[in-house]
C-alpha cells in the first residue's frame, strides 16, 4: 500500500480540516471484490494536476454505507480540496481541467475522420503502392462504416436525435432503423468495389434527404440540434458535419455510378 493510503478505520481526521494547501482528501473503495476505477482515476488526476493525496480506502460495505450516510452524499469516490467538498470524479475533472459534459465537442467525429484517413493511406500504400483518387474513395467509403458503426451501437438513441430532423424518419419512422443499416452496408461495398449497381444508388438515396434534412433544420429553420452522425447520445452539434457527411456520401456514390454507367 502507498505511504499516502490508508484505510478509513484507520483515519480520524476530518476531511474538510486534512484537505489544505495542496492536500486533497480522497475517498474511494477498495473492497475484495472491487477496486473502484472512478477512484482510481481520480487519485492520478489529482497526483497529475501536483496535488499529494490523503487517500483513503473503504475496506468493508458497511463503512462506504456509513460515510454516504454521514455526508449525505449518492456514490463514491468523493474528493475534497482546499477545506471543501469537490464531489465525485465528473465533479473533479470539471473543476481541475476544462472538462464540460454539456458541451458540445466536434472531438469524437475529428477521431473517427481520423481513423478513417489512416485506413485509407494504409490501404492505398500497401495494395496501389501510391497515393490517388482511390485513396479518397476508401476514405469516405470507411468513414461510412464507422459512423454506421457508430449509430449501430445504440440504435434507439440513435433514433431518438434522428426523427427530431430527419425529413422521411419523421414520416415513417422504420428509415430511422434502417439508415445506419444502409450506411454501413454501402460503406462496405464501396471499399471493396463490390456491386456498385446497389451501393451506389442506396448511399446517394440516404445521402440526398439527409443533405436535405440537414439544411433545412439548421440552415432554414434555424434550429440548434445535436448531431446522430456519430451515434446517440454524442454532443456534436448538427450542422457542418453531418451536412460534409451526407455530401461525401453523394459524391462517392455519384462518381461510381458515373463509372458504372461509362463501363
Amino acid at each position: 500500500m502507498p505511504k499516502d493510503t490508508r484505510d478509513v478505520a484507520d483515519v480520524t481526521t476530518d476531511p474538510a480540516t486534512a484537505a489544505t494547501g495542496k492536500t486533497a482528501v480522497l475517498y474511494r473503495m477498495a473492497l475484495p471484490n472491487h477496486l473502484c476505477p472512478a477512484g482510481q482515476k481520480a487519485r492520478w488526476l489529482l497526483k497529475s494536476k501536483g496535488y499529494d493525496v490523503d487517500d483513503r480506502l473503504f475496506r468493508e460495505r458497511p463503512e462506504v454505507d456509513a460515510f454516504k450516510d454521514k455526508y449525505d452524499v449518492p456514490t463514491t469516490p468523493q474528493v475534497w480540496i482546499e477545506g471543501e467538498r469537490v464531489g465525485g470524479y465528473d465533479a473533479l475533472r470539471q473543476k481541475l481541467t476544462d472538462y464540460d459534459p454539456d458541451a458540445t465537442t466536434y472531438t469524437p467525429v475529428i477521431y473517427l475522420f481520423a481513423v478513417a484517413a489512416a485506413t485509407a493511406l494504409a490501404l492505398s500504400i500497401g495494395f496501389l503502392g501510391t497515393i490517388s483518387w482511390q485513396t479518397l474513395g476508401w476514405f469516405i467509403s470507411v468513414s461510412m462504416i464507422l459512423l454506421g458503426m457508430q449509430k449501430l451501437r445504440d440504435i434507439e438513441s440513435f433514433t431518438t436525435m434522428f426523427l427530431n430532423y430527419d425529413l422521411l424518419a419523421r414520416k415513417w419512422v422504420p428509415y430511422a432503423y434502417v439508415y445506419p443499416w444502409v450506411e454501413t452496408g454501402a460503406g462496405i461495398l464501396m471499399t471493396g468495389m463490390l456491386l456498385t449497381w446497389l451501393a451506389a444508388p442506396a448511399a446517394l438515396f440516404i445521402a440526398t434527404v439527409g443533405a436535405a434534412s440537414v439544411f433545412k433544420a439548421v440552415y432554414i429553420d434555424k434550429r440548434e440540434l445535436k448531431c446522430a452522425c456519430v451515434g446517440g447520445g454524442a454532443n456534436v452539434p448538427l450542422g457542418f458535419v453531418s451536412l460534409t457527411e451526407n455530401l461525401m456520401m453523394m459524391g462517392m456514390a455519384i462518381v461510381m455510378l458515373v463509372r458504372l454507367i461509362a463501363g
